[in-house]
Formats: C-alpha cells, sequence, structure tokens
C-alpha cells in the first residue's frame, strides 16, 4: 500500500484504526454510486485492509450474534411458540 493510500492499517493506533474503518463505512455509497473505478477499487482495497486489521485485533467484536448464526436459528424454531 503506498503513502497516498494512507497508513497501512497495522500501523494505527486502536482508536485511529476505528475512526477510519467508520469513516469508510460512512463514505461507502458515495463511492459506489458515484466514484470512478479507480476510487471504488482504491476504495474496497482499503476498507477490506482495514476491517481484516479490525478483526484481528477486536476478534470478539467481530464474532456474530449467536442468535444470527444457523445454530441460533434452529434453535429458535425448535422452542416453538
Amino acid at each position: 500500500m503506498s503513502r497516498a493510500e494512507g497508513i497501512p492499517p497495522r500501523d494505527l493506533a486502536d482508536d485511529d484504526l476505528r475512526r477510519e474503518l467508520q469513516h469508510l463505512h460512512d463514505t461507502r455509497h458515495d463511492v459506489v454510486t458515484g466514484g470512478s473505478e479507480s476510487a471504488l477499487e482504491t476504495h474496497t482495497a482499503r476498507m477490506l485492509a482495514m476491517e481484516q486489521e479490525f478483526l484481528r485485533r477486536f476478534p470478539a467484536e467481530g464474532a456474530p450474534d449467536p442468535g444470527r448464526t444457523r445454530q441460533g436459528a434452529r434453535a429458535r424454531t425448535s422452542d416453538g411458540p
């Protein structure tokens, strides 16, 4: 990743990583609907790198809610009304 594309995610402090990831998510729609192909490719690469680093540092925060898994859905249906 070149310096023009930002600081590598692994070099960001935790608060900076969270802030940058939030900004990428906030701007995603605008890039998809109004950005150039190059902007979309750059945004996607940066977002994926940030998300991977976030999940590496904070695996518990990236874990799915148990109720949203297949096993959780099966448990809900087996309880019945």
